[in-house]
């Protein structure tokens, strides 16, 4: 029984989406049809999963972010709270003769959220772009253009603020490599990888 799916009697989990072992979601989760959700995940209170999502195994998503359409969310992600990760360049309710858009008139640009890389609380992902592995998308940053792998983005729009080590932390520059501090892990990342 430990490894069966805890899902928190608010929650509302379509029948049609696949949900992993040890997975657990909780208070008022919205997962729609379709969606792929992995081993070990958590989903906060308020969570949404659009349709069809992605989801790999081990990956944390807090209260309140959204996940819509055409995101993949590899293993170990975590995404913070009131996060959005959007899925439509050129938003619009209505097209230009004035009819309520529906799925026929729009087209899904996906974003990926490669391995073990962090969204922090309320950043905003537009649609399709890619976070590279152990990239850091700092709070409140809007992203605009893809990630590099271990990339630490802040801002609005995002920009690349430096690098950052496996565990999480700022990279600091040692001659032609990069050192952390807390570990003391080194790297050879390149600056040419811009965001």
């Amino acid at each position: 029984m430990e490894d069966q799916p805890l899902i928190h009697p608010t929650a509302e989990v379509s029948p049609d989406a696949r949900i992993g072992p040890g997975t657990r979601i909780w208070h008022h989760a919205q997962v729609r049809e379709g969606a792929v959700i992995g081993r070990e995940c958590v989903l906060g209170k308020n969570v949404y999963i659009d349709r069809d999502v992605v989801i790999g195994d081990r990956v944390k998503i807090q209260n309140n972010a959204s996940i819509y359409h055409g995101v993949v969310l590899e293993d170990g992600v975590f995404v913070g709270p009131h996060a959005c990760l959007t899925n439509d360049r050129y938003p619009r309710a209505i097209t230009p003769d004035g009819r309520l858009k529906t799925d026929q008139d729009w087209e899904v640009s996906p974003i990926r959220v490669c391995r073990g890389a962090s969204i922090g609380a309320g950043a905003i992902l537009l649609a399709g772009i890619t976070v590279g592995p152990f990239a850091v998308v700092g709070a409140g940053a809007v992203v605009t253009h893809d990630v590099p792998a271990q990339g630490l983005v802040v801002g609005n729009p995002a920009r690349l603020a430096g690098y950052v080590c496996l565990c999480g932390r700022p990279l600091h520059d040692r001659g032609d490599e990069q050192v952390c501090p807390a570990c003391g892990a080194t790297y050879r990342l390149g600056a040419d990888e811009g965001v």
